[in-house]
């Protein structure tokens, strides 16, 4: 039995649903680093085991459904979450077992990052697992953080540019979400400067308002991008656990990554699109090689 103590200290417990990296850059492992950066305590549901580095992604495995319903009844029945990640989820039969033990365990803040490709373009879930998001989990998300591929693969058609992203974000967030965050880092290079657009509901006066806000910062010219969405939505996410509102924990995500795409601008991992500085708050900045590398 534990022994009590006289006083506890209290930080955002954060549970990530989502794919494992054996790269270290993106999904379980990026999450992890985020949370821990940020302050909180991160547990862990790994619906799929990826092989993968800075090149791309090599093999999936889906977990087994019941272990995957497992996990999350294990950190729910004994340490208890304040807020849930969800990023790869694979195929529509997970998408379903994570909403059914979610709303058994009356679940009531969820980021949900639709992860439906990697940086390099490689499918991590079909039509079929897209269909079956919006259907079971969009309505259960206070927040979803499509980048623009993604939001093209969720309404049907392609987002253009940031002419499109309102009425976009709009019909997203007909589908079911509290909130839509459609990210712009996929815009052609030729835009120096980058938009991201929120979306979300709000009750004033006991009516329904809906808000928005953009959120326009440069592009970091760096190839060192793996795990930007997967880092961007767990800050989020922590940051809201933290007890921050809705557009100051976007805004506060978006700095986060930003500086760890700055800092990581010399990380030399891998022969590919490497991975941002996840922890450019506690150790030195990346340096050029004629100054001493990583």
């Amino acid at each position: 039995m534990k022994s009590s103590t006289p006083s506890s200290v209290q930080i955002p417990k954060v549970l990530t649903i989502a794919g494992s990296d054996s790269g270290g850059g993106a999904g379980i492992q990026a999450d992890l680093k985020v949370i821990t950066a940020l302050g909180g305590y991160g547990m862990t549901v790994i619906t799929a085991i990826t092989a993968q580095n800075t090149l791309g992604v090599t093999r999936i495995q889906d977990i087994d459904l019941d272990v995957v319903e497992a996990q999350i009844d294990a950190v729910f029945l004994d340490i208890g979450v304040d807020i849930v990640k969800i990023g790869m989820l694979a195929s529509p039969e997970i998408v379903r077992t994570v909403a059914s033990a979610l709303k058994r365990h009356g679940a009531k803040t969820i980021v949900l990052d639709p992860v439906l490709r990697a940086t390099s373009g490689a499918s991590l879930g079909g039509d079929d697992t897209a269909q079956a998001m919006i259907k079971d989990l969009f309505p259960m998300a206070s927040l979803i953080t499509p980048n623009l591929e993604e939001a093209g693969l969720l309404l049907g058609r392609e987002i253009e540019g940031v002419k499109d992203f309102k009425m976009a974000a709009e019909e997203l967030l007909e589908m079911g979400p509290q909130a839509v965050l459609i990210k712009g880092g996929h815009l052609d290079a030729s835009h120096t400067q980058l938009t991201d657009f929120l979306m979300w509901r709000t009750i004033e006066d006991s009516l329904e308002v809906v808000q928005s806000k953009e959120f326009k910062h440069y592009r970091v010219n760096t190839l060192n991008t793996h795990g930007t969405g997967c880092s961007l939505s767990s800050a989020i996410a922590t940051y809201l656990a933290d007890g921050h509102d809705l557009a100051h924990a976007v805004a506060k995500a978006i700095s986060y990554v930003e500086a760890g795409l700055e800092k990581g601008c010399f990380l030399n991992i891998g022969e590919g699109s490497g991975p941002l500085w996840h922890m450019h708050d506690f150790y030195p900045t990346a340096l050029p090689e004629e100054e001493g590398k990583y």
